[in-house]
């Protein structure tokens, strides 16, 4: 089995085992335990539960590799191999019951650094709803064993589209200003609150396509090889704003580049 489906099936494997802990604990009530870049920006005890599980997982199947999480940091490996794991990516809809979050999986050649790294497998499960997308590199996309693939072009009404705000007030305006631009090529939309499901159903043609800024590489590792391996197009682009935030845009190609376009003011 080529390298890269032997560790899309690794991140299936402890992706599953991870959602079935993080719905678990949800069920049984949930403790937050502190706040990161901003008050709104929390992290819940399940969050280093979950992540603990999954790193604890991966050194016992790939003892070699390195990791970098979003609770616990990173930690170097010696193989090529970086594991790159959000444990519950949408922590404030989970915190508030809101079942769209997701634990994110995703094994890359090279350092954690967007646009250096080669992605080569990925996974990403919504806990509540069962569902499982994954990747391998050159082996495509799927979710319940149907093959998935980006929208060509949107609908003449226009595109559907999902995007995220930072927890920063102060940057607030500036994403509002954005939706304002893009709404130019928009029907409508979605503000799903967990990056990684947003790139996956621009994969599955859920989405048309996605734009964020503010991400960081556990937000976006695995769904962007879900988007590129389901024929879409993804960047992290454009020079950081006041913030130090970069750009994430992600559609099929019939969209890409117009999104992209009107995303930045260009």
């Amino acid at each position: 089995m080529p390298l890269a489906q032997e560790l899309e099936a690794v991140a299936i494997e402890i992706a599953r085992e991870a959602g079935e802990l993080a719905r678990r604990r949800r069920g049984e009530g949930l403790a937050i335990a502190a706040t990161k870049s901003a008050l709104a920006d929390i992290v819940t005890e399940a969050d280093r539960e979950v992540e603990v599980l999954i790193r604890t997982r991966l050194a016992e199947r790939r003892p070699d590799d390195a990791f970098l999480g979003e609770e616990s940091g990173a930690e170097p490996g010696t193989s090529g191999i970086t594991w790159i794991v959000d444990p519950i990516d949408g922590t404030v809809n989970y915190a508030y019951g809101i079942p769209s979050y997701a634990v994110s999986i995703a094994a890359v050649e090279g350092d954690p650094v967007p646009g250096e790294w080669n992605a080569l497998a990925g996974a990403v499960l919504n806990p509540v709803s069962g569902e499982l997308f994954h990747a391998a590199r050159g082996a495509g996309a799927w979710l319940d064993g149907e093959r998935l693939a980006v929208n060509s072009e949107p609908m003449p009404a226009g595109a559907l589209l999902g995007t995220g705000f930072g927890y920063n007030p102060a940057t607030h305006a500036g994403d509002l200003a954005q939706v304002a631009r893009v709404m130019t090529l928009a029907r409508d939309v979605r503000r799903i609150g967990a990056a990684s499901l947003d790139l996956a159903f621009v994969a599955a043609g859920r989405l048309d396509g996605y734009f964020e800024r503010g991400l960081q590489p556990w937000d976006h590792a695995a769904g962007a090889l879900l988007v590129t391996e389901a024929g879409g197009a993804i960047t992290v682009t454009g020079a950081p704003d006041e913030h130090g935030r970069t750009l994430v845009v992600a559609a099929g190609p019939g969209l890409f580049e117009r999104l992209l376009a009107v995303v930045l003011g260009t």
